[in-house]
């Protein structure tokens, strides 16, 4: 693969804003923005779909340790448990998402405090006529390239909330900036990991994961499907052992991708190594990938760079522009 194949192919340049995506996530932490800051929170709900959803899946990750319960809505229906003690955050890069919109409308009936986010759209119109507290950020591309943008964004908003250290958003960005020049366009090398992984999958990639990757996992699914128009499948390492192993017993069209953290946890690592001793013995070939080092917010996001890069470099090498998306276009003119 050259420049020219990207140029030729991606007809909107996805990949140039990909190759800016650490200075994005840089300039949006540091932008001035109006803090969101209240008391007492005990539950958190993030409402968001697609690449929307995708960044309440990170921000649940950041708090799966506090004390702090999070729920991620990805559909039209908010938690029972939703009170004064809950904040709703609602995420729709386009601001037009129906099922977003639908959660918004039913916590304004509630005594949760709301915060939303979008690049306009009905979402706005709504949330100014209801004096709801909403920022605007403008969308790049599409909803999923705008990812880093309303991340970190919606952390360098939610300071006080979410209990991350600016240290650890710090060092996230700064390791992106690494991650960037192993992968973006100006090194199409055999070196490049991203390009190597999209030279490798030929099939239906079958993507293992640890709990606490889960976000950089379903965004991988997410991307392939979007960007590369592939079929992808996700399963838990721990549980796909007491279920999803014993398909591997026939031969299949899937090939196994493993996404590893730099520091699993000792029985993760135990769960790995059982089960890529079973493809060896079974001669199934599999990729695996490993996190950088450092705190989450640094293994998710380095992760989710260089899977989602490799959704494109994968679209292109098979002639596919990564960036129409006619189905989803289909079904939201149903609705």
């Amino acid at each position: 693969m050259n420049i020219n194949d990207l140029e030729k192919v991606d007809s909107q340049k996805m990949y140039q804003i990909y190759d800016k995506w650490h200075e994005i996530a840089k300039d949006s932490f540091a932008n001035d923005f109006e803090k969101f800051d209240v008391k007492g929170i005990d539950h958190i709900v993030f409402s968001g779909m697609g690449g929307s959803g995708s960044i309440g899946d990170v921000i649940s990750a950041i708090l799966s340790k506090e004390d702090i319960h999070v729920s991620n809505v990805k559909g039209y229906h908010l938690p029972k448990t939703v009170d004064s003690n809950s904040l709703v955050v609602a995420t729709s890069v386009s601001g037009n998402t129906k099922e977003t919109l639908a959660v918004l409308e039913k916590a304004q009936k509630t005594d949760a405090k709301i915060a939303a986010f979008s690049s306009g759209g009905m979402m706005q119109k709504f949330c100014e006529s209801n004096n709801l507290f909403f920022k605007e950020i403008s969308m790049i591309h599409s909803p999923r390239v705008s990812f880093m943008k309303f991340l970190f964004s919606i952390l360098n908003i939610f300071k006080e909330i979410i209990p991350i250290k600016e240290n650890d958003i710090k060092e996230a960005i700064s390791s992106l900036e690494i991650t960037r020049n192993n992968i973006y366009s100006n090194n199409l090398t055999e070196k490049n990991p991203s390009l190597k992984l999209a030279k490798w999958i030929k099939e239906i990639p079958l993507v293992y994961y640890p709990w606490g990757l889960h976000a950089a996992a379903f965004r991988f699914k997410n991307s392939l499907q979007e960007n590369s128009k592939t079929h992808t499948i996700t399963e838990d390492v721990i549980e796909s052992c007491h279920n999803g192993i014993v398909a591997w017993e026939k031969n299949s069209n899937v090939q196994p991708v493993l996404i590893r953290g730099y520091d699993d946890h000792i029985k993760t690592i135990e769960r790995w190594d059982i089960l890529k001793e079973f493809f060896r013995d079974n001669k199934i070939e599999f990729f695996e990938i490993k996190s950088v080092n450092g705190n989450i917010l640094s293994k998710l996001v380095n992760l989710i760079y260089l899977l989602d890069y490799s959704t494109i470099y994968h679209a292109v090498l098979n002639n596919i522009d990564p960036s129409p998306v006619n189905p989803i276009n289909f079904v939201k003119t149903r609705l």
